[in-house]
């Protein structure tokens, strides 16, 4: 499990791991993204925590005009270089965000967050929170975050972290403004940058929203 120091701000955290890091990606989008995604008719898309772009590519080349934000200006860099190499410029753009004080203004027909999570604090329910807001009707949220994670995780891969239906109830949503697509479990392979493989279970959530849901009182992503 890798050592973090948790008084470093999260622009240097995340900034220090894509300042050297490799342009190179995968170039796949997340398997969850593709599941959920690849059968909708495009429309604008929000990928939060975008890292190298491999998701906002993908979905540019989908057909989205698809928005991602992320914190560390490295990160940034590389993908709009990456969407320019796709060829995918025009429907790819990056902007910066630290989510914890702000978040993009608008809706969206899709709202990705697939493993938004640091070992950092950070208000994660208040920011999933903002992103179901900016959900459009008939629009998709999806979000997946980690249950059992791999040896080389920041987390401990001997606990057991909440499953999807808990990390639903986080949220607190309003059950008929939402159809549910999915929520439950997902088990793959993971592969770290040296190619080792491990067994990891992803918590999923895919909910569509069914009707503008009743005003809430207004949360602060600070919260």
């Amino acid at each position: 499990m890798t050592s973090v120091a948790k008084s470093q701000s999260a622009e240097t955290f995340w900034e220090n791991i894509y300042r050297d890091a490799s342009p190179r990606t995968s170039g796949r989008p997340s398997h969850v993204l593709e599941r959920f995604a690849k059968n909708r008719m495009p429309g604008k898309a929000l990928d939060l925590g975008c890292a190298k772009g491999d998701d906002v590519i993908w979905l540019a080349k989908s057909g989205w005009q698809t928005l991602g934000v992320d914190i560390a200006p490295s990160a940034l860099r590389i993908a709009a270089a990456n969407a320019g190499r796709n060829g995918v410029a025009n429907r790819a753009r990056f902007d910066r965000h630290d989510l914890a004080e702000s978040f993009p203004e608008g809706t969206f027909d899709l709202v990705s967050a697939v493993f938004l999570q640091t070992p950092l604090d950070f208000p994660r329910i208040a920011v999933l929170r903002r992103a179901a807001a900016s959900v459009s009707p008939s629009g998709l949220l999806l979000i997946a975050s980690h249950q059992r994670v791999a040896p080389w995780s920041w987390s401990d891969p001997e606990v057991e972290l909440p499953d999807a239906e808990a990390r639903l109830a986080e949220l607190d949503l309003d059950p008929d403004a939402w159809r549910r697509i999915f929520v439950g479990p997902i088990e793959r392979d993971a592969v770290n940058a040296d190619g080792r493989t491990a067994p990891v279970v992803d918590a999923v959530i895919a909910l569509e929203r069914s009707r503008p849901s009743a005003p809430e009182k207004t949360r602060n992503v600070s919260d």
